[in-house]
């Protein structure tokens, strides 16, 4: 194994493995630290952790037994994959993170890049933009669990980290790896370990990753692993892919804008129903009847519990936050095992903490990574008989339920 990545959720971490297969390297994605050592044919190994929202001491301890095996699979390089638009809160855990993997492999120049064009990210100036609006003004100030409320990275991750972070703007970027080499020395030369990169185009992200060669550690969105297949002598090759016959399911539990219209648009289609909190919590809906609902149904069904920020609040009010989340995620885990069960061998995903859970439920440990459904989205077997796709909530296109269930396979 060349290349170690570590993903903070289960949806960004296929997007990343989605990355670097497209980039031409042998990639496998891991549900947890796996317990035995990889096939030697592995050149990228991606370790999957649901470790984004839970408390930051937790989240170190996971990403550090990620780090010692994938160091034991003889990787080079680490990579540290968090989402493109930077969830997390002013105490963590993107730094705390970043820091312990610092601290491990005795990195004292980690870039800092959470840019992906081919969604609307972008990094101008330190600051993050969704398309044409700053982070905080994109929806991502609403997040039940990371709200997002400053686009400025530097100020952001200076609250969760005591060490110095930098800035490599675009000016340079545009001059290419040789100049932004320099200026990530420039800014360790200041004490500067965490060092935003600006990028606004892909051309930017492949300059960043011939950069990023001989550094132990980066970090960002899966854009910015463009680039580094090709220091690692891969080329740009198809992704293989067989497709799956036999029924589909969508789960949906991401709150985004973009979730909610792809919602909307899917039901307009094909049969959903919604999944309200309070009745999953007291008891009034059970999984054994919305599975037997969705295997009842024709066309591709979808259960949600996509609301909009009022609802949402209103529910963590009542019931709490952490305790409200819980409940959800446990309740789409459940289903999605009696729908597998049921005979479902197409089964989509949407928002990360559900993707976790429903992989975590069905204790899915590697995924065979297929070709990308949308950017960000690839297809994944995860059995002879499943395969899945899982979704980051801001991703994808209006029609991306309908889509995903396409490339998977056919009914």
């Amino acid at each position: 194994m060349l290349l170690g990545c570590i993903g903070d959720d289960f949806t960004g971490s296929s997007d990343l493995a989605n990355t670097l297969a497209k980039g031409g390297m042998r990639v496998t994605q891991y549900s947890g630290v796996p317990n035995g050592p990889a096939p030697q044919d592995v050149q990228a190994g991606v370790v999957a952790l649901k470790s984004r929202s839970i408390p930051a001491s937790d989240a170190i301890a996971k990403s550090l037994e990620a780090l010692d095996w994938l160091l034991a699979q003889g990787c080079t390089q680490i990579f540290f994959k968090y989402c493109s638009t930077f969830d997390s809160t002013a105490g963590g855990n993107i730094g705390p993170v970043a820091d312990a993997l610092a601290d491990a492999l005795d990195a004292h120049s980690v870039i800092v890049c959470p840019a992906f064009p081919g969604t609307g990210r972008s990094v101008y100036q330190g600051h993050l933009f969704v398309k044409d609006v700053l982070l905080n003004e994109s929806g991502m100030q609403n997040h039940p669990l990371t709200p997002m409320t400053d686009a400025d990275l530097r100020r952001w991750l200076a609250h969760q980290t005591p060490n110095g972070v930098g800035h490599v703007a675009t000016q340079d970027v545009f001059m290419g790896a040789v100049a932004i080499s320099k200026a990530l020395e420039a800014e360790t030369r200041k004490g500067k370990r965490h060092i935003v990169v600006d990028a606004i185009r892909d051309e930017d992200l492949f300059e960043i990753g011939k950069a990023a060669k001989d550094l132990p550690l980066v970090t960002g969105g899966s854009g910015v692993a463009l680039g580094l297949p090709a220091n690692f002598g891969c080329t740009v090759a198809p992704v293989p892919w067989t497709l799956q016959n036999g029924p589909a399911a969508v789960l949906s539990g991401s709150c985004s804008i973009a979730t909610r219209n792809q919602v909307a648009h899917h039901i307009a289609h094909n049969p959903g129903r919604e999944i309200i909190a309070e009745d999953v919590i007291d008891g009034t809906l059970t999984a054994q009847d919305l599975a037997d609902w969705m295997l009842s149904q024709k066309g591709v069904p979808i259960a949600y519990s996509s609301a909009d920020p009022d609802v949402v609040r209103a529910v963590q009010d009542t019931f709490g936050a952490q305790r409200a989340s819980s409940a959800i995620e446990a309740f789409m885990a459940d289903v999605a095992g009696r729908l597998t069960a049921g005979g479902v061998t197409r089964l989509i995903t949407a928002g990360g903490e559900t993707s976790g859970a429903v992989v975590e439920g069905l204790d899915l440990h590697t995924l065979e990574i297929g070709p990308e459904i949308d950017p960000g989205a690839p297809a994944l077997r995860a059995s002879p008989n499943l395969v899945v796709a899982l979704k980051s909530g801001n991703f994808g296109a209006v029609d991306f339920f309908e889509k995903a269930a396409q490339q998977l396979g056919q009914p």
